[in-house]
């Protein structure tokens, strides 16, 4: 496999110099992250396209974007991958079109050759789509074995709503399945958290999947509010730095759940995926020092035996991204 990341200004392509040298027409599969201004661009897939023309093309909005060691906003950043020998496949569904996210999910999954399977990458809207429905539903499909990892895409700081898209211009609602085949691809794959957990554990008592309304009888928002202080008159966007710590009945180990959405009438807050009555939380806020440390760790995990993967993709929750590392 042979990687080319570039970033794109305008109409201006820059190819990163360290990159492998790969000729245009040859990447079978592009992954391109960016502003969702910069994917609102009437053009942005024929420009893609143009200059990819043998690749299946995947857009996903983000939060910001990670070029090399820059971090970037309003940009759009690319990688080119190569395969030789790997077979990859394509499919997406929107989730518009079905009563659920589980039901969109599963019709996803059977879009999938199962034979040789041994990775599937999913790139979802973030949005609209609850991450735990899409997690059981995909899954359900699969054997065990087979590794499925992706995440959510953003929309900066401002909560409304989020674009991706599969050889076309993207667009709400999408969710996108990649099945990586055969035998010649080594996929490992790593997980840390760097939150600051913050006052008292607090039960959840009113709730639907990823809706929250009450903990410990009071309503979720005020307290949510609360807590933040002066921040709260940043919200939606201070949301991306305050997610709940998660515990969910039958479980010991928690989960970051951080907000898609506050409705203000209805004074109830929506996640990237479930909380069920009965679940513990606590709030979290962003400590950058112990995240930046905690992806560094989640780094030397994917490492095997001193090797360093061609290809990495970080999948950031502070802000349901994901970004090119």
């Amino acid at each position: 496999m042979k990687v080319s990341l570039y970033r794109l200004f305008g109409n201006q392509w820059e190819k990163n110099p360290n990159s492998y040298v790969i000729a245009d027409h040859s990447p079978n599969l592009v992954l391109c992250f960016g502003s969702k201004e910069m994917l609102n661009t009437e053009d942005i897939y024929d420009l893609v396209k143009s200059k990819f023309s043998n690749a299946d093309i995947v857009f996903c909005s983000t939060a910001g974007e990670i070029y090399q060691d820059e971090v970037l906003d309003n940009s759009l950043v690319l990688a080119a991958l190569h395969f030789e020998k790997t077979k990859h496949t394509t499919a997406s569904v929107n989730c518009k079109d079905f009563p659920n996210t589980f039901a969109a999910a599963i019709a996803l999954a059977q879009k999938l050759p199962k034979k040789d399977l041994k990775y599937v990458l999913l790139i979802s809207d973030g949005s609209l789509v609850n991450g735990s429905e899409l997690t059981k539903g995909f899954s359900s499909q699969f054997d065990k074995n087979i590794l499925i990892t992706g995440g959510l895409a953003g929309d900066g700081p401002n909560f409304v709503s989020t674009l991706t898209g599969l050889n076309a211009p993207p667009i709400e609602g999408a969710i996108i399945a990649i099945g990586f085949y055969g035998d010649n691809l080594k996929i490992t794959h790593g997980s840390q958290g760097g939150w600051d957990i913050f006052g008292l554990e607090k039960r959840v008592t009113n709730s639907s999947a990823n809706i929250l309304v009450e903990l410990e009888n009071q309503n979720a928002l005020d307290l949510y509010k609360k807590y933040l202080g002066s921040e709260a008159e940043k919200l939606p966007g201070a949301a991306l730095l305050y997610p709940l710590s998660v515990i969910i009945p039958g479980t010991e180990k928690p989960v970051v759940r951080t907000i898609l959405s506050i409705n203000e009438e209805e004074k109830t807050m929506r996640f990237a995926g479930d909380i069920p009555v009965g679940s513990r939380v606590r709030f979290m806020k962003a400590n950058f020092e112990r995240l930046t440390m905690a992806a560094s760790e989640a780094a030397e995990i994917t490492t095997t035996q001193g090797t360093f993967p061609d290809f990495s993709l970080l999948i950031s929750c502070v802000g349901r991204k994901l970004v090119l590392g």
